[in-house]
């Protein structure tokens, strides 16, 4: 417990002076293996920009995306045009606690870095979910991975984590959800490159390539009622023992981050898709 460092992650800490070093340091990182390093070309770039830097007072943003590597977070935001040091407008991300959390000093140095812990396999109420509600309350970017690891392989997304549905359905304000899907950084670090390993340092002459998507539209309120009905005609979910979200129980719950997450993987799998068509 005493890992987590949530007083670290505060934008007070020592005047904010921790946390601008990090995100400069980290962002000038992602922007030199984005970009002198390697290749990058995104598409439909702007979209992301505005949301990032003048979306609606207080509606938050969560960015999905797919998982190729280690890197994936912090050099997809290291492309041209990007406030990638600025530590006001970069994201919140949800961050493994097992690799980024093992120790006091990396605790310290992701939690400057604006990164939630959170436990794989967990469950959508542990403790620090809770913490990444409270910055989407505030009207915050938070980027999720909601295959919840790395796939380098070149195959259809995957079954999503309830994670992110769960955070987009109990959000006070529903999120803005804007996908993103980008082939190249398994090459710029491969997971077995040597001896089984990642490499000491990121991969160059890579292509790396983003597809920024259009916003998913949720109607929460709607969606809950669907997954009630469903729920009532259903009885094949296990009991974890999940508070009451309002009116749902367990069952409607599970009902209701299922649809969520299964419209979120189409999209990204569409896009997924079309990216390997596509010449950005």
């Amino acid at each position: 417990m005493g890992r987590k460092m949530e007083w670290a992650g505060k934008a007070n800490h020592l005047l904010g002076l921790p946390r601008k070093t990090v995100i400069m340091a980290v962002g000038t990182f992602a922007k030199a293996v984005a970009l002198v390093l390697n290749s990058t070309s995104v598409s439909n770039a702007d979209t992301l920009l505005n949301l990032v830097r003048s979306r609606p007072p207080g509606v938050p943003l969560i960015t999905v995306s797919n998982h190729m590597s280690t890197l994936d977070d912090p050099v997809m935001w290291g492309f041209k045009g990007f406030p990638t040091c600025n530590a006001h407008l970069q994201r919140w991300v949800l961050a493994a606690e097992d690799i980024c959390f093992k120790n006091t000093v990396y605790s310290y140095f992701f939690r400057l870095g604006k990164c939630i812990p959170i436990t794989r396999g967990g469950g959508i109420y542990q403790e620090h979910m809770s913490e990444a509600l409270e910055l989407l309350s505030n009207g915050e970017w938070l980027h999720t991975f909601p295959q919840g690891k790395v796939y380098q392989e070149d195959e259809p997304i995957r079954r999503l984590k309830w994670g992110t549905a769960s955070l987009i359905a109990r959000a006070p304000i529903t999120p803005i959800v804007l996908p993103i899907i980008h082939q190249g950084f398994e090459k710029v670090m491969p997971e077995k490159y040597m001896f089984g390993r990642r490499p000491p340092v990121p991969l160059w002459n890579k292509d790396i390539k983003i597809i920024v998507g259009e916003p998913i539209e949720f109607d929460i309120a709607k969606l809950k009622q669907t997954a009630i009905s469903t729920s009532r005609s259903s009885s094949s979910f296990s009991n974890e023992g999940w508070p009451p979200f309002g009116p749902l129980d367990e069952a409607a719950q599970r009902c209701l981050y299922i649809d969520i997450s299964e419209r979120i993987r189409s999209v990204m799998e569409k896009m997924r898709v079309i990216s390997k068509k596509l010449k950005v």
